[in-house]
């Protein structure tokens, strides 16, 4: 009897205004259903909870870049998570993808701190794609 290993559940939580960042999402979602092992959720940042991320074994966070830094949206998906996930999640692999107007940075600083307060652990560099997606 063969014994079948459970899927990996990937959570991919984003935020769009313009529509720029749900593109990238969209790119993302494709992307990760190409890989047979695992299930993705994609969820906008408003939409995720503590249950979502609770019962992930990967996470994706896609922003906007809004005055050098993310979407009010993402930070508030963290304000929501944090406590009830503290130390529930460490070592978590996680990265970032921004739409950037300017040059991104100071989005994917801030997601880190925040991340490196969760116990996350980064596993990729940050994709920034600028201006027109």
């Amino acid at each position: 009897m063969e014994m079948l290993t459970p899927r990996k559940r990937l959570l991919i939580v984003y935020h769009s205004q313009s529509g720029n960042t749900e593109q990238l999402a969209q790119s993302v979602l494709r992307g990760a259903q190409r890989e047979p092992e695992i299930e993705v959720h994609m969820l906008r940042a408003w939409d995720a909870g503590t249950e979502d991320l609770l019962n992930c074994d990967g996470l994706l966070l896609g922003t906007p870049e809004n005055f050098g830094y993310m979407s009010g949206a993402l930070k508030d998906f963290f304000d929501r998570t944090y406590y009830p996930c503290e130390n529930r999640l460490h070592g978590l692999p996680y990265a970032v993808f921004v739409s950037a107007g300017n040059d991104g940075s100071g989005a994917v600083r801030e997601i880190g701190r925040i991340a490196n307060g969760y116990g996350w652990k980064q596993v990729a560099e940050a994709v920034i794609v600028r201006h027109a997606v």
